[in-house]
C-alpha cells in the first residue's frame, strides 16, 4: 500500500492533495470524484492539524492508500489526541450565514463526500481514520 508521510503543517495540505489526487486518478475516477476526494482528505487533515494536535508542527500525518476492484482506500495515521465523533453534532445550514457554526463542518463533509468513514483509536499506536469512495 503506497505511504507517505507529511508533517502536520497547513502547507503540507497542498502535498497531501496531490498525492491523493494522483491515487484517485490512478482508481480511474472522474474529475468530480477527484475534487470529493481530495476535499474529503484535506478536511480531515485539517481536523487533525487543529484537533489532534493542537496546531501546526505537533506532529505527522501519514497517508496511504489501496486501489481496489470498487474504488479507493484511504488511510490517515496520525499520533494525536483521540475524539469521539458520534459527539460532534452536525452543523445547522438552515441559519444566516453569520450565525453558521462551523463545528463538525469538516466531519459533516468527510462523511458526505465518501462513501465509508472508519475512525480507530488506538491510544500510544495513535489515530487512523480510513475512507472508502467507490465507483
Amino acid at each position: 500500500m503506497p505511504s507517505k508521510r507529511f508533517q502536520g503543517r497547513y502547507s503540507s495540505l497542498e502535498a497531501i492533495s496531490r498525492f491523493v489526487s494522483q491515487a484517485a486518478q490512478e482508481a480511474g475516477f472522474d474529475s468530480s470524484q477527484i475534487y470529493a476526494i481530495v476535499l474529503a482528505v484535506d478536511e480531515a487533515c485539517t481536523n487533525i492539524i487543529e484537533h489532534a494536535y493542537g496546531g501546526e508542527g505537533q506532529g505527522e500525518i501519514q497517508c496511504s492508500y489501496e486501489i481496489t476492484d470498487d474504488g479507493l482506500r484511504i488511510e490517515l495515521h496520525d499520533w494525536g489526541r483521540d475524539f469521539n465523533p458520534d459527539i460532534v453534532p452536525e452543523p445547522d445550514f438552515d441559519v444566516p450565514l453569520e450565525k453558521l457554526q462551523t463545528r463538525g463542518a469538516g466531519l459533516y463533509f468527510m462523511r458526505n463526500l465518501m462513501d465509508e468513514v472508519h475512525f480507530q483509536f488506538g491510544g500510544n499506536d495513535g489515530n487512523v481514520l480510513v475512507m472508502v469512495k467507490q465507483k
